[in-house]
């Protein structure tokens, strides 16, 4: 595979897994749409199918990693990290075109929701003063969970925890029965036993941070979110954004040791 080759699909794949991941969400999340509180297990599902169809549209391009964390297993797994900043570049992207076309998509949604006084306040709905900017643009905002993960209960140790133990489960699901056959990404029946993990992932382990698993799946967004000219859209929560990040790549270097010493 090209570095171009990589790039693109990388960069095609994610956009498609946040815009449909980042769809469910809103549909299920956004006052005005017909899907609104369909719950949990259509957000499980939701992005369950979108993986699969991410990685069936990029994986003849890239091998459709999709994920850092599974970037980082390949390369602790083969010694190769040659290609692993190309592959970094098209997923962040990838993440925030993802996340922007969930906005285009839901436009109007956003606007109700974001102006609907039952959610947002009253007149005034933010404070503009300095410090309640401030605290707002830690906090975490009334439409950031379409974009982004955040806790239920905020205990750093808990949450990178339960990062890291998601993923580590994703990744050796991956390692093992998900690679094609050159071994450096997604292959066809591949694409769908992952799916099939990110569902039950979701459904099993989910509950405490919004199982994130996946470093550009939040960041992306989560820039997104903060850039994105949003009615009363609160904070981006950047206090908690480092924890969806690093959980996941210790999560990808931990089942690769595992992998390398278990199952090589």
């Amino acid at each position: 595979m090209s570095s171009s080759d990589i790039f693109i699909g990388e960069t095609i794949g994610t956009a498609i897994l946040i815009l449909l991941g980042g769809g469910v969400c809103a549909a299920v999340t956004l006052k005005a749409s017909k899907a609104r509180g369909a719950g949990w297990l259509a957000i499980a599902f939701g992005w369950g199918f979108a993986v699969m169809t991410a990685v069936y549209i990029s994986g003849p391009l890239s091998g459709a990693h999709l994920n850092p964390a599974v970037t980082v297993a390949l390369a602790i797994k083969d010694g190769t990290w040659t290609n692993v900043p190309t592959y970094f570049a098209g997923q962040l992207l990838g993440a925030m075109i993802g996340a922007t076309l969930v906005w285009v998509a839901y436009y109007g949604q956003f606007q109700a929701h974001l102006t609907d006084r039952e959610i947002v306040g009253g007149p005034g709905a933010q404070d503009t003063t300095a410090k309640a900017v401030e605290a707002q643009e830690q906090a975490a905002g009334p439409v950031l969970g379409i974009f982004s993960t955040g806790p239920e209960i905020r205990n750093v140790v808990q949450n990178l925890a339960t990062e890291i133990v998601g993923t580590v489960v994703l990744i050796l699901a991956v390692l093992t029965q998900g690679l094609n056959d050159k071994g450096n990404g997604l292959g066809v029946l591949g694409g769908l036993i992952t799916a099939l993990v990110v569902v039950s992932i979701g459904l099993s382990l989910g509950g405490p941070t919004g199982y994130a698993i996946n470093p550009a799946r939040d960041l992306g967004p989560r820039i997104v979110h903060a850039l994105l000219p949003l009615p009363n859209k609160g904070g981006s929560d950047w206090s908690y954004a480092w924890i969806p990040v690093v959980g996941p790549l210790i999560g990808g270097a931990i089942a690769a040791g595992i992998y390398n010493v278990a199952f090589a």
